[in-house]
């Protein structure tokens, strides 16, 4: 699946925005001078160039694949067939049919019975870096479209599966935007009613992510469901699967809802943390939603018995294997460290 890089007019367009932001008084991801990187850089290839030989039950000549978290252990996606986003935007906004030229994905909404047999994919958005997760560098995103988490005088980046679209660390299979009345109501906190990046009110690029499930390793169609990750001490290591604090907690265990597996995302739901409102002072992301103390917010789920409704439309198509690509990919794991520290 090709990407889609951005145009000049949105680059423009983001210094616009920068400019409303600053006169509203957010100092949004201003360049420090030291510089930290919790999270191991890994080449984006990964993505791409992974023999496929290694999936038996896979034919086809060139397969996409891309990590995810299953039972607490990094494991791989490999894609069957393109995503789809159905029922399309205009069933649940009928308003919205400029919306259309950019996207037919939406998530605020969702349809789990759009496709029979169906089960949830939860998509990790570490919400706490801020408009970062767009993957735009002048909002504070790394070249290669990974976020940047501001805290402590220092630049964290935090590495996800996904970078945003549109970026070299973005994913294949995935939307290039998505629309949600949710990034509407971030741009209006910020003053904006027209949209920015050149897209209509309400779209963006698909911001980074990681992905976590709960079954199957077998073809199925997966439905997604966004989770706004507050705490930064829960988002997993991509590489690892496993956690590290980085702000300070109220919690004896401010680890212990690491989110790689399904029964921590239903704690997290419902525990609230002193991290999160220290993490996210700054956030417009986290302001525009009511400053949540919980450690995720998940659009349409207040308990933990509706954490596996459908938010969106977006709808995926892959096979599970239980191989951790990062470390199949490379003959030393440690060389997908890059020269930082390898825990191998």
């Amino acid at each position: 699946m090709s990407k889609k890089a951005v145009s000049t007019r949105v680059f423009v367009a983001i210094v616009a925005l920068l400019v409303v932001v600053a006169a509203i008084g957010y100092a949004l991801y201003a360049t420090k001078s030291s510089t930290k990187t919790v999270q191991t850089t890994i080449p984006t290839t990964v993505y791409s160039t992974i023999p496929t030989t290694i999936y038996s039950t896979v034919t086809t000549p060139k397969m996409w694949i891309t990590p995810g978290l299953y039972n607490s252990s990094v494991v791989s996606f490999v894609y069957t067939r393109n995503y789809n986003c159905t029922p399309g935007v205009l069933t649940y906004f009928p308003n919205e049919s400029v919306v259309t030229k950019w996207t037919q994905c939406e998530v605020g909404m969702g349809n789990a019975q759009a496709e029979a047999g169906a089960v949830p994919l939860w998509v990790l958005v570490p919400a706490f870096a801020g408009l970062s997760i767009f993957g735009v560098t002048q909002l504070g995103a790394t070249p290669q479209g990974f976020p940047v988490f501001e805290y402590n005088g220092q630049n964290i980046t935090i590495l996800t599966d996904c970078g945003a679209s549109g970026t070299p660390a973005g994913c294949p299979d995935h939307p290039l935007y998505l629309y949600s009345p949710a990034f509407t109501a971030v741009e209006e906190h910020l003053g904006i009613k027209n949209g920015v990046f050149g897209l209509p009110e309400g779209v963006l690029p698909t911001p980074a992510h990681d992905h976590l499930i709960s079954c199957c390793l077998k073809v199925i169609p997966w439905y997604t469901i966004v989770v706004l990750v507050f705490d930064p001490n829960i988002l997993p290591n991509p590489v690892t699967g496993e956690c590290t604090q980085i702000v300070p907690s109220n919690l004896s265990n401010p680890t212990a809802n690491c989110l790689n597996n399904f029964e921590n995302l239903v704690n997290a739901l419902t525990t609230h943390d002193s991290a999160v409102p220290t993490a996210n002072s700054n956030n417009p992301i986290w302001k525009a939603l009511g400053e949540p103390t919980t450690q995720v917010v998940v659009p349409g789920a207040a308990t933990p018995a509706q954490l596996s409704n459908a938010n969106s439309n977006l709808f995926e198509h892959f096979y599970v294997n239980t191989i951790n690509p990062y470390l199949y990919y490379y003959s030393d794991p440690c060389e997908a460290f890059q020269g930082t520290s390898c825990p191998y």
